[in-house]
């Protein structure tokens, strides 16, 4: 089992480094569980009639594939930075995250066209076998459950992992109920119909995944801070900041938060004093662990390079107006 070891210094205290191996061996045992029953549900689905238990086979298949792909995540993400890659491979969860949610999504999509045509033309069920087959899937999602729940609830991939699971859970107790009443009633309508309503479920929890992993591949501030809070914070905390701009803030991968800044000093104010105090301010007050700062005196160098250009730029045309 491969250790992740942060080369690139943004990793303090062994927490992270704790989290990381112990989910990695949760999702791998939920993906073996998941994968395992998979087939064992798509097999009693095709042999009782039960789209309920094909929705959740499908389920499971799409969630075997994701743990898998959550556990190679983490697996790639212990590995230091390279040249190519300075951040390292931290953002992979953050992508195999967004790539889960269009999964779950397509799958309920189908499960819901699935079910509209069954309701169209019903098809038999038999609710006997059904029943015993979405028992077991209910105990096997269960384990799978209570084996990711301990792990780290802020990774934005262990989220994905253990919703994939939650999808499973509710799609093996959709089944239950359906079977129950199939045996009580006859009324084989239920099957499609509950199917459905786990499709539905599911879709607005992959919703809000894809959306909190988009905003950290669109490298959005982070939901639980605020830059013009924090840009006014350093400007009335650290003595001698006159203004902070060009404050950038964002997340690699859900955990670790990045920023960078320019911070306009008061002339004869030691910069290098300035700039570690903003650092200790980033860390202590916001938990922003990794910062660039910019110090300057005077004119922003970035809005002197923008007046040359405009000079240039006024130069060329005045020119071409002549000519």
């Amino acid at each position: 089992m491969a250790h992740s070891h942060d080369h690139s210094g943004h990793d303090h205290g062994g927490a992270g480094h704790m989290h990381g191996a112990t989910d990695k061996k949760r999702v791998l045992i939920a993906a073996c569980l998941t994968a395992g029953f998979m087939v064992a549900e798509a097999l009693g689905g095709l042999f009782t009639g039960s789209l309920a238990l094909l929705a959740d086979a499908g389920h499971m298949l799409a969630d075997a594939i994701a743990l898998g792909l959550a556990w190679y995540a983490f697996h790639l993400a212990g590995r230091p930075a390279t040249g190519q890659l300075t951040y390292g491979f931290g953002r992979v969860k953050t992508l195999v995250a967004y790539t889960n949610g269009i999964a779950i999504f397509a799958i309920a999509l189908w499960i819901v066209y699935e079910a509209w045509q069954r309701l169209l033309t019903p098809a038999p069920v038999l609710g006997g076998p059904m029943l015993v087959v979405a028992i077991l899937g209910l105990l096997v999602n269960i384990g799978s459950f209570l084996v990711l729940h301990g792990g780290d609830r802020e990774s934005l991939n262990m989220r994905g992992a253990i919703l994939h699971v939650l999808g499973d859970l509710l799609g093996s107790a959709a089944a239950i109920v359906a079977a129950l009443v199939i045996l009580a009633t006859g009324w084989t309508p239920i099957d499609p119909i509950l199917s459905v309503l786990v499709s539905l479920l599911i879709l607005s929890t992959a919703w809000s995944l894809m959306r909190a992993a988009a905003h950290v591949l669109l490298e959005g501030v982070p939901p639980t801070l605020d830059r013009d809070l924090i840009a006014t914070d350093i400007q009335s905390a650290v003595k001698g900041v006159r203004e902070v701009h060009h404050m950038h803030i964002w997340s690699l991968d859900g955990t670790s938060t990045m920023a960078t800044l320019h911070a306009c000093l008061d002339e004869g104010l030691d910069a290098h004093q300035a700039v570690s105090a903003i650092k200790k301010r980033l860390a202590s007050e916001h938990g922003i662990s990794h910062a660039t700062v910019e110090p300057e005196f005077g004119q922003c160098a970035d809005e002197a390079d923008d007046h040359d250009h405009e000079h240039e730029h006024d130069a060329a045309a005045h020119h071409s107006h002549h000519h």
